[in-house]
């Protein structure tokens, strides 16, 4: 972990470094933060220093330099770093997953099947030598630039190797298996995410998952710790965040962009996930972004 951390620091020289190594970030920070609220892609991230907290629907994890973090879906969550400071900053290594190396994988280990069983879209779960030493071996090649294309590939599938037999590898394979109850809820997320403004049956979604209305119910509940229409408002709210920071329109056409009919109901409802109305939250936001443009896409 010493040498993870010391790998970080020496790299990571702003808030957040996107390495050469494909879907490796590298993230610090030097401050404490409130709330933060980002879609999580799927990913695998591991903290060499500080301390963690996401909020996903009613369902909170706190992860630090014990502990490993793994997403499985696209969720909106909400994420503190609890410790950090100038002396010793949150520092994260963070590897976006990807579902082909992982069924590619699964063709090579043994069959297991899906259970059926409701799986969570992110967990923590403690983290050991065996994964954290091909994270390390990763890192390190950031200084042999000459090696980095040869052997990147060979270390991450055996991260993901380690992954898969790991504490959260039922979770994984659920990923890679196109068959599977996780798979079947991530089809539905995806039209969430691409249909957001869009009117929303959650009938719709269920045939769109291969599932029953009430199997559909019981599933999505347990990945996102939400309900469909709790996950769509999400959604909308943190697209019309994007937009208001990028496009500096008003309110009102905002929320009418992002599928809200009410303009009261909209100003509400940003309020209350954001804690301040659309227009103040924006201005709050550009400031933050002329301070730290890559503050603002720190989602681990």
């Amino acid at each position: 972990m010493n040498e993870l951390r010391a790998l970080i620091e020496r790299h990571c020289v702003s808030t957040r470094f996107e390495t050469a190594i494909p879907r490796v970030t590298l993230l610090r920070s030097c401050t404490q933060t409130g709330p933060a609220r980002v879609l999580y892609e799927p990913l695998f991230c591991v903290v060499a220093q500080g301390r963690k907290q996401v909020m996903v629907g009613d369902k909170m994890l706190i992860y630090d330099t014990a502990k490993y973090l793994v997403v499985s879906v696209d969720l909106p969550a909400s994420g503190s770093i609890l410790d950090a400071s100038a002396t010793e900053p949150y520092l994260a290594f963070s590897m976006r997953l990807d579902r082909g190396a992982l069924a590619s994988l699964l063709l090579e280990l043994a069959s297991i099947e899906d259970d059926g069983a409701p799986s969570a879209g992110m967990a923590v779960s403690p983290i050991d030598a065996e994964l954290l030493d091909p994270v390390v071996r990763l890192l390190r090649l950031l200084d042999r630039p000459r090696d980095l294309a040869i052997l990147s590939p060979l270390i991450e599938r055996e991260i993901l190797y380690r992954l898969l037999t790991g504490a959260q590898g039922r979770m994984l394979r659920q990923i890679a298996l196109s068959d599977s109850r996780l798979s079947c809820i991530s089809r539905a997320i995806d039209w969430i995410k691409h249909n957001y403004s869009e009117t929303m049956r959650v009938e719709a979604l269920a045939e769109i998952a291969g599932m029953s209305g009430s199997s559909f119910h019981r599933h999505f509940k347990a990945v996102t710790s939400m309900s469909p229409l709790q996950f769509q408002k999400q959604i909308r709210l943190q697209e019309a965040r994007r937009l208001l920071l990028v496009q500096r329109a008003d309110a009102g056409s905002i929320g009418f962009a992002v599928g809200y009919e009410s303009q009261s109901q909209f100003s509400r409802e940003y309020s209350r996930l954001f804690g301040e109305p659309p227009a103040r939250d924006a201005a709050r936001l550009r400031d933050l972004s002329a301070l730290d443009p890559q503050r603002l896409s720190q989602p681990v």
